[in-house]
């Protein structure tokens, strides 16, 4: 095989991003909820940040970070709670439905995305892990990337 050209690169990232954000979108659908209640749940999984962090995760603005929280709130999925290190803070935190839904919605994302990696060798899987961490930027990093993997399934 001759070396891809930029134009190749390209053209093979769209369409793993088209195929992923398809998985992705078809189990949100699957459990009643958006991409974007799926990211944010992914994101609270191991941490609860303020939410200025939060919407630097999510790449949005504050207000819309608000309204989404909201939402999830409403649901029962998610709870606001004052910082532990500055009282004015407000943190966001899973409830546990919101990580009963997190933790099947985990496994419904792998699932579907696992004829992606199943023909692929532990090498090839780890030579994607690094690809990935060192071409997509990470909230907060600058220049070389701090590995943030889990923060979103997606």
């Amino acid at each position: 095989m001759a070396d891809p050209t930029p134009g190749d690169v390209v053209d093979a990232l769209a369409q793993l991003s088209w195929h992923v954000q398809a998985q992705i979108t078809d189990a949100a659908s699957a459990y009643g909820v958006s991409s974007s209640l799926l990211r944010l749940l992914g994101i609270l999984r191991d941490r609860e940040p303020e939410m200025l962090e939060l919407a630097r995760h999510l790449q949005l603005d504050k207000s819309s970070v608000t309204g989404l929280v909201a939402r999830a709130e409403a649901r029962g999925l998610v709870e606001r709670a004052a910082g532990t290190s500055d009282r004015r803070t407000v943190v966001v935190r899973l409830t546990d439905s919101g990580r009963d839904l997190a933790v099947a919605l985990e496994a419904d994302v792998q699932e579907r995305l696992g004829v992606v990696i199943d023909g692929m060798s532990a090498g090839a899987r780890r030579d994607l892990v690094t690809l990935v961490d060192s071409a997509v930027p990470h909230p907060g990093s600058s220049g070389s990337q701090a590995s943030s993997r889990g923060a979103a399934p997606a």
